[in-house]
């Protein structure tokens, strides 16, 4: 794959956008979950997952399989984690897809947990990402699938669809901005700018140093879930988690993004709106830049972990949304309550 044209023209290798720094430490007013969202079927989907392993240009991704049984005439759903977060985040919605007939493989994304953790930032260029994601389809005999994307995986997720359109059916983007929103955001909104001081403080060499297994962990506030996030960070590169800030996000001074591909497939959004570290503002616009059918569902009172802080409707969403017929008329954006 050629450089990917990024924001102010510049390479997604270099300059790319990224998540949200959410409840590393909680003194940053991230008020934690409340324990029962968190595991509605936890416990069920460690006990039903396969774990598999892929290839991508000899990195090895590992990925949580469910729904296996029902065969390679399936649909495929590929899950793809944020930060600080990994495969284990999206069990009630995998549980979900999969009792609905869908194969579902939630990715450890480099760096996260039993997939491999390469050395470099460069290693966690956008490109290679985007590979990654390829390479899981690939894993399972597949060309194309329903790619689902939360945070720093939203931002991979919307660079597949497009840099890579061949390998997206549909897309499924939460708490994440199309990137040209929200790099409008950075280089136009002051409160946006200030929202992510993290991000510049994760661009610093050392930054990893400052973070521990359990300070990334603080946001799950159910004990059993928590163990589990913190054995898993402490399988995983923190270094790594920092190259994706390093490699991927832009740097002062912003400037909003240039042109890129429109997404052509059908993309449904969904955004928790108490997210202070990516404000609702970037949404604008984000119907100009997909030019397959768009759905947005706004989550009032939701922050950043929309996956787990409102699960059960979020999972009503995406299962809605899929049931519908495909190829119908774009449809105006709801609002969820």
């Amino acid at each position: 794959m050629g450089a990917l044209k990024g924001f102010g023209g510049r390479s997604v290798a270099s300059k790319a956008v990224g998540p949200v720094m959410v409840g590393v430490l909680l003194a940053s007013g991230v008020t934690p979950l409340d324990a029962k969202s968190q595991t509605l079927e936890g416990e069920g989907v460690m006990a039903r997952v396969e774990h598999r392993y892929a290839d991508s240009d000899g990195v090895t991704i590992h990925y949580a399989l469910l729904g296996a049984e029902h065969g390679q005439g399936a649909p495929l759903v590929v899950m793809v984690h944020g930060f600080p977060d990994f495969w284990y985040t999206w069990r009630d919605q995998m549980t979900a897809l999969a009792d609905a007939g869908y194969r579902v493989a939630a990715m450890d994304t480099r760096g996260y947990n039993l997939s491999d953790q390469p050395e470099g930032v460069d290693a966690y260029a956008m490109p290679n990402l985007i590979a990654d994601v390829g390479a899981v389809i690939a894993d399972q005999s597949e060309e194309r699938a329903i790619v689902v994307g939360h945070d720093w995986g939203g931002m991979i997720a919307w660079f597949t669809a497009m840099y890579r359109p061949d390998l997206v059916e549909r897309l499924i983007v939460l708490n994440l901005p199309h990137p040209k929103g929200l790099s409008r955001e950075l280089a136009t909104n002051p409160q946006q700018q200030a929202n992510s001081q993290y991000a510049r403080d994760f661009q610093q060499p050392g930054s990893h140093q400052r973070l521990t297994a359990a300070g990334l962990a603080g946001w799950v506030s159910d004990e059993a879930a928590r163990e589990k996030y913190i054995q898993a960070f402490e399988r995983s590169s923190l270094e790594g988690m920092m190259a994706y800030y390093q490699a991927n996000y832009p740097r002062e001074p912003y400037q909003e993004m240039g042109d890129v591909p429109p997404v052509r497939v059908p993309v449904l959004q969904v955004h928790g709106m108490a997210d202070q570290y990516l404000l609702a503002a970037a949404l604008e616009g984000t119907g100009e830049w997909v030019d397959g059918d768009y759905q947005l569902v706004r989550l009032h009172g939701v922050g950043h972990f929309v996956q787990q802080d409102a699960s059960e409707e979020v999972t009503r969403a995406i299962l809605e949304w899929l049931g519908a017929p495909r190829g119908t008329a774009r449809e105006p954006a709801p609002t969820r309550d």
